[in-house]
C-alpha cells in the first residue's frame, strides 16, 4: 500500500470517527437543559410534599438548575402515576414514589405497570411501629400474648394502604389472632383515640405521635423493621420477637424505564448528593430518622419490587383483590 494510500486511509478513518462522535448525543454532559419537574401525589404540606422539598433544596445545586413540584393528586396516587406516563423519558421529569404506589399499583387502579419504572434514589425509609396507650402492657411478649386468642382493635389511616397491610401481616406472620380494623382521617386524630381508648393498637409512624408519646401518654411497643431505630432504642422489632414483618413508609424517587442510563446515573448521583446533605439529614432527624434512610437505586429497587409482592399478596387476603 502506498504512503499516499494509507494516509488518505488514515484521514478518512479520523474523519469518520470525530463525524460519528458528533452525531452522538451528549444528553448526560447537557443534562439537565431545562427546569425539572418533581412529580407527586401529595398535597402542599403532606409528608410526602415536604420529603420531596426537602431534597430539592441540595438537588438545585447539583444539577444546577430549577426544579418544581408538580402536585397531581387523586385515586391513591394514579392520577401522579398516569400523568407521569405522558411525559418524555427524557430525565426531566421525576416522579415520586411511595409504598402507597405500590398498592395502588397492585390495586391495578393505575395504567403503571413496575416494568414502567426504573429506580434513582430512596429518600426515607420510616417503618411503621405499634403504639398502645402507656401503662396497658408490661412488655412486648405481653402485648404478643394478649392477641394469642382473641383479636385486638387496630387504629389505621384509611383502608387498603401500609397502615392495615402491615397491622394484618403482622398478626398472620406472628400467627396471632386476626385484628379489627378501624380506619381514621390522620395519624393525628388516631392517636387522640388510642389516648381515648377507641383502638387497642395504633400502627403510626414516629412522627404521627411525637407529642403523644413525649407527653408519656403513647408508647410504642413494636417496631416493623428489621434493626431497632435510633430514636427508639429500647423498642423491639417484629424481628426480635420472630415475627418476619418489615414494613416502612417509604418515600423515593423514579424516572421512566427507559430514560438514558448516562442520564439516570446522573440523576442518582445528584439525588444521593442533596440527600446525603446536612440539610436533609437534620430533616430526617427531626422526623426520628437517620441517614440509613437514603440509599441508591439498587437497594431502593429491590425494596419497590418487594414490596409490591407483599401489598399484592396482603391485599389479596384482606379481599380488595380478587
Amino acid at each position: 500500500m502506498s504512503n499516499y494510500t494509507t494516509t488518505l486511509l488514515r484521514s478518512f478513518v479520523y474523519s469518520a470517527a470525530i463525524l460519528g462522535a458528533a452525531t452522538l448525543p451528549a444528553i448526560a454532559e447537557d443534562f439537565p437543559t431545562r427546569t425539572i419537574e418533581v412529580i407527586t401525589h401529595a398535597g402542599n404540606g403532606g409528608g410526602t410534599d415536604v420529603t420531596t422539598r426537602m431534597m430539592m433544596i441540595r438537588a438545585r445545586r447539583a444539577f444546577d438548575t430549577d426544579m418544581v413540584v408538580v402536585n397531581r393528586g387523586g385515586g391513591g396516587g394514579a392520577t401522579a402515576m398516569d400523568y407521569y406516563l405522558t411525559l418524555e423519558a427524557d430525565g426531566h421529569s421525576i416522579l415520586t414514589y411511595t409504598i402507597g404506589h405500590a398498592a395502588t399499583m397492585a390495586l391495578g387502579n393505575t395504567d403503571m405497570k413496575l416494568s414502567d419504572i426504573r429506580p434513582i434514589a430512596r429518600g426515607t425509609d420510616d417503618p411503621q411501629i405499634l403504639m398502645v396507650r402507656c401503662g396497658e402492657y408490661d412488655s412486648a411478649d405481653a402485648f404478643l400474648n394478649a392477641q394469642r386468642e382473641d383479636g385486638l382493635i387496630y387504629g389505621t389511616t384509611h383502608l387498603g394502604g401500609i397502615d392495615d397491610v402491615s397491622a394484618f401481616m403482622f398478626a398472620r406472620k406472628g400467627n396471632l389472632a386476626t385484628p379489627t380494623m378501624l380506619p381514621f382521617e390522620g395519624g393525628g386524630e388516631l392517636a387522640t383515640q388510642l389516648i381515648t381508648g377507641a383502638v387497642d393498637v395504633a400502627v403510626l409512624n414516629l412522627a404521627e405521635a411525637g407529642s403523644q408519646i413525649a407527653a408519656g401518654e403513647v408508647c410504642p411497643i413494636v417496631v416493623m423493621a428489621p434493626e431497632r431505630m435510633s430514636g427508639l432504642p429500647d423498642v423491639a422489632t417484629a424481628m426480635e420477637l420472630g415475627i418476619d414483618a418489615n414494613f416502612s413508609t417509604v418515600r423515593g424517587f423514579v424516572v421512566h424505564a427507559d430514560t438514558p442510563d448516562d442520564v439516570a446515573l446522573k440523576l442518582e448521583e445528584g439525588l444521593l448528593e442533596a440527600m446525603n446533605h446536612p440539610v436533609y439529614q437534620a430533616f430526617l432527624e427531626s422526623a426520628g430518622l437517620d441517614a440509613t434512610s437514603v440509599a441508591g437505586s439498587e437497594v431502593w429497587g429491590g425494596q419497590i419490587t418487594s414490596m409490591l409482592g407483599d401489598m399484592d399478596a396482603a391485599l389479596r387476603d384482606l379481599g380488595f383483590i380478587e
